[in-house]
């Protein structure tokens, strides 16, 4: 019995693709104009409680202990051995999150590994 190669459907690039946009934006989003804004971050260091400020506390805690990075790289590596969709999209989340909020050497060894997960034998022919 032959398995058949891991191959993405038009469908679910798409779906990665807005994944992978809506995350980095967040990202984004959230290293600009909560993290690094003065305003804001001298506004929830002094106690201001809005939902902005317990993301930027949550964001903090998750990328001081490398949290993105090292979801990433572990599903990439889970990717690297048994490719799914659903590994996929956890890894490119986990992946945009941390390249943007300052875990780029393990998000980026990940996207490595995410890259090389597509590098498989073609199928032989008859």
């Amino acid at each position: 019995m032959t398995k058949k190669p891991f191959r993405l459907t038009p469908y679910q690039v798409q779906f990665l693709i807005v994944v992978g946009f809506v995350s980095v934006g967040y990202a984004l989003y959230l290293r600009y104009l909560a993290i690094e804004l003065s305003q804001v971050a001298l506004a929830c260091d002094a106690g201001l409680q809005t939902l902005i400020c317990k993301g930027r506390s949550v964001a903090t805690v998750l990328f001081k202990n490398s949290v993105f990075g090292i979801v990433a790289l572990v599903v990439a590596t889970l990717n690297l051995m048994r490719p799914s969709i659903v590994l996929l999209t956890v890894g490119v989340v986990a992946a945009g999150l941390g390249i943007v909020l300052y875990n780029v050497v393990l998000s980026g060894l990940a996207i490595g590994l995410f890259i090389l997960g597509f590098a498989r034998p073609a199928p032989a022919t008859a």
